[in-house]
């Protein structure tokens, strides 16, 4: 076995705000082949359907991915340009929520509870639009990191819905503006919705409203405070029985439609949407399950290793596709965060290993992660060597 290269899996996700996963798996890689460089390693960079999976879709898609550009607006409204990705010609089309309407497009001192009232998911409606313009029969939308607590209304919006107070007038943009909606009028809503078979890739459960709702659970790392989750929270409910009013469909209560500011509401009441899981989705488009079926050794990675990881993160994801196999893996992390003990009890991981090699702040290890990645791979490396070679001590 010593002399025989091994085949190793790289598929970490991103670590946020450092490095995308494409670059992790780079790093990881360049590290991993300067101790064992007869190595056979197949890169498959990971994500969970929200911010950074149209990254890590580009890259391992390849050729089979084409990027395009829309110019649309930003959660409170800007003009920005954002991609999404065309698949095999067109015949199928990956969204992802946070190129347009993602909260990292706003500034830290932007996220009040001002803005959060008035932040849209319209431009996510443009990019939406831009891919049924396309052509696509299939459109996967990957939710997560957004700015917005609008139910998903100005993605309607910008896909042909008006939203309209009791004077008939049209309502501002916005969540908070939602509690004076009289009635939605899908007349002029695009018919390509109910034609094309769309996903919603997320692994969010929470409802629209209440205590576990859009507002109360995502609301605060939005810019809200306590009145703005509250009143949010009071215009999702008034949301809620308006889709149903309008289409028939009690969605509020639906687990996963308060995912992204309850985006997936509207796509519930609206489309013929299905949500699943976003790193089953990652998985199956970068063939995942067949490179872990050839696997010696799985390397997954994500910036901060927690009890959270076993809850749907796409490492977590990696870790039980390779179980079927037998496979180990190996969890690279940026740090250890509260109940991180849970993962070696889990049993999923046979190492997880903090990539820092010397006592750093934050934001020294995020200034510098690539090379501390290579560093920890190298040094993973060498070890699995040693114990290669105390498994077959003559050989």
């Amino acid at each position: 076995m010593i002399d025989r290269p091994l085949r190793v899996v790289v598929a970490p996700d991103s670590f946020g705000g450092a490095l995308a996963s494409p670059g992790v798996a780079d790093a990881i890689a360049a590290g991993w082949a300067r101790a064992r460089p007869s190595d056979i390693l197949d890169l498959a960079p990971m994500a969970d359907g929200g911010e950074g999976t149209l990254e890590a879709l580009s890259v391992a898609l390849g050729d089979r991915a084409e990027r395009r550009g829309v110019s649309t607006v930003d959660a409170l409204g800007r003009p920005v340009s954002a991609d999404w990705v065309m698949i095999d010609g067109g015949g199928a089309a990956f969204v992802e929520m946070a190129t347009a309407s993602g909260l990292a497009r706003l500034a830290v001192d932007e996220r009040t509870p001002a803005n959060a009232r008035i932040a849209s998911s319209r431009g996510t409606g443009d990019l939406l639009r831009a891919a049924l313009d396309a052509g696509a029969r299939s459109i996967t939308l990957g939710l997560g990191g957004s700015a917005t607590t609008d139910g998903g209304s100005g993605m309607l919006v910008a896909l042909g819905a008006r939203l309209l107070d009791e004077s008939g007038d049209e309502l501002p943009p916005g969540g908070a503006a939602l509690s004076r909606l009289a009635r939605i009028d899908a007349s002029a809503l695009d018919p390509r919705l109910g034609e094309v078979a769309m996903t919603v890739a997320s692994d969010v459960t929470n409802t629209l409203c209440g205590p576990a709702g859009a507002a109360a659970t995502y609301g605060p790392q939005k810019g809200c405070d306590e009145w703005a989750v509250q009143e949010l929270d009071r215009a999702l409910l008034h949301w809620g029985r308006a889709v149903e009013q309008a289409t028939g469909r009690s969605v509020a209560d639906q687990p996963g439609a308060g995912a992204a500011g309850g985006t997936t509401s509207a796509l519930l009441g609206f489309t013929n949407a299905v949500i699943r899981p976003g790193v089953d989705v990652v998985a199956e488009a970068v063939g995942l399950a067949d490179l872990l079926a050839a696997a010696d050794l799985v390397i997954t990675g994500e910036g901060q290793a927690d009890e959270q990881t076993l809850s749907g993160k796409a490492a977590m994801g990696v870790a039980a596709l390779a179980r079927g196999n037998a496979t180990p893996v190996i969890l690279l992390c940026g740090g250890l965060g509260p109940g991180a003990a849970a993962l070696d009890a889990s049993g999923a991981f046979a190492v997880v290993q903090p990539i820092a090699d010397r006592p750093m702040r934050l934001a020294a290890s995020m200034r510098d992660t690539e090379r501390l990645l290579a560093n920890a791979a190298e040094r993973v490396a060498r070890t699995v060597q040693v114990g290669l070679l105390l498994a077959e001590p003559d050989a």
